[in-house]
């Protein structure tokens, strides 16, 4: 029987209803669509069962916007189902591309069912940290367990799953010397059980089996990366790039049995090894989709890391990464709340939209330039309805002139009446215009802007 997954799909011709979705909100060639998700390089994570109900498809990929993805999910001291939908809710509002629910709390299965019922987006997940709850201990877990787990969330509707199947016992001896060790939830709890039996990664062994659920739902698989660096000390070592390798090798294996693939990467980078990164996972895995979390490049900004990982996620954006994980503020110190999902989510769409600008993307810098032609022409409403967050921007404007009248001043609170340089350069535009015009560099008035806008480039 023929799967029900879009690359099986794609390669064997067919344009799907999810790829034309796709190809009109990116812009692009439906046919270009197919191709790209035949080969492996560009990806639709939609569960039939999702797909069936309130998910709008999107594309993750080389051809595509950049994206971010935003975890939510509860924990075993904190939160509930409300305040998870509630951050699901606020995700998705500033813009979040894909959720990763990543409940370990109570009543995980009624969590995650709510998510998706009312996720318009892909929603993520990470099986074993469900499969630690269910009344055994970790090192009582078998295959088959996790084999039953992952069988149930796809059948919840759950888009993609982060699946540590690249993690192997061989690896383990390369973690020593490390400054802190495996970082991975889902990479640790691997390990602790390989240690314990003295035995190969269950999900390794039992990969095909893997393949076969993921593919009867069209769950796309993301490759863990259980040793990415935690630290910058430890970026790029040997631990990382052994199961780089192994994550190569699984990435043909899903394609084999057309399941679609993306990879996940380092979360702590130099920022002189991001674009080697890029480069080095490009290859070894053959150009998949990749998936990473920052990375930060720096390790001492506690509070403050949705900021210091925006900074590597823009510049692995801009190399040829294809989905960015945020980081809040409350990373390496406690659970998310709605505010801080709003200043992750923002943060990262400020990096992907630079990506996106950086790497040429056609139309990427439209909005950007709308923007300022607001804010040359004083037009504070329109100011804010094309910012990223619309609401705050009008908040910092109206703490200082809140009045209806200022909203066409031209002049904020920064400057004043007497110190704003673009209302002094709006009297003497004509003047420069004329300048120009007897320089040689524009033939008519209406050219100026034209070439304002090709010195930008």
């Amino acid at each position: 029987m023929d799967a029900p997954t879009q690359m099986a799909a794609a390669r064997r011709g067919e344009i799907t209803p999810a790829m034309a979705f796709v190809a009109d909100r990116e812009g692009l060639d439906p046919a270009l669509v197919r191709d790209e998700i035949a080969r492996g390089r560009l990806i639709i994570p939609a569960n039939v069962h999702h797909l069936a109900g309130a998910l709008e498809p999107m594309a993750i990929g080389q051809v595509s916007r950049v994206k971010i993805n935003a975890n939510i999910g509860t924990s075993a001291v904190t939160s509930d189902l409300d305040e998870e939908v509630g951050k699901l809710h606020m995700a998705v509002k500033y813009g979040a591309d894909t959720i990763m629910d990543l409940s370990t709390g109570r009543d995980i299965d009624r969590v995650r069912e709510a998510i998706i019922g009312a996720s318009t987006v892909p929603v993520g997940t990470v099986p074993i940290y469900q499969a630690v709850l269910m009344g055994k201990e970790l090192e009582e877990l078998t295959a088959d367990d996790l084999l039953d787990l992952i069988e149930h969330q796809a059948r919840q509707g759950v888009d993609y799953m982060t699946l540590h199947a690249g993690i192997l016992f061989e690896h383990l001896p390369l973690v020593h010397g490390r400054l802190t060790g495996i970082v991975s939830r889902g990479g640790s709890l691997h390990a602790v059980w390989m240690m314990h039996h003295r035995r190969q990664n269950p999900l390794y062994e039992r990969y095909d089996d893997v393949l076969d659920i993921l593919r009867q739902h069209d769950v796309t698989i993301s490759l863990g990366d259980s040793l990415r660096p935690g630290c910058l000390h430890d970026a790029s070592d040997r631990a990382q790039f052994a199961e780089l390798d192994t994550l190569g090798e699984l990435t043909r294996r899903a394609w084999a049995r057309d399941v679609q693939v993306m990879v996940e990467g380092p979360g702590h980078v130099p920022m002189q090894q991001i674009e080697m990164n890029v480069r080095r996972m490009k290859e070894v895995c053959h150009e998949a989709p990749f998936y990473t979390l920052g990375p930060l490049v720096v390790d001492i900004a506690p509070g403050y890391d949705h900021i210091s990982s925006a900074i590597g996620a823009a510049m692995i954006g801009w190399h040829g990464a294809d989905m960015l994980c945020y980081v809040t503020p409350k990373e390496h110190l406690g659970l998310p709340n709605a505010e801080d999902v709003r200043q992750g989510v923002i943060a990262y769409k400020i990096a992907a939209h630079a990506a996106d600008i950086a790497r040429g993307r056609p139309g990427a810098r439209d909005r950007d330039d709308a923007l300022s032609r607001a804010r040359y022409a004083f037009d504070w409403n329109e100011q804010f309805r094309l910012a990223l967050d619309p609401e705050r921007a009008r908040e910092y404007h109206d703490e200082t002139l809140p009045a209806e009248y200022f909203k066409s001043a031209e002049f904020c609170a920064m400057c004043g009446p007497k110190f704003c340089s673009m209302h002094h350069s709006r009297t003497i535009d004509e003047g420069i215009a004329q300048l120009a015009r007897e320089a040689g560099l524009v033939s008519a008035p209406e050219d100026t802007r034209e070439l304002a806008g090709a010195a930008g480039d």
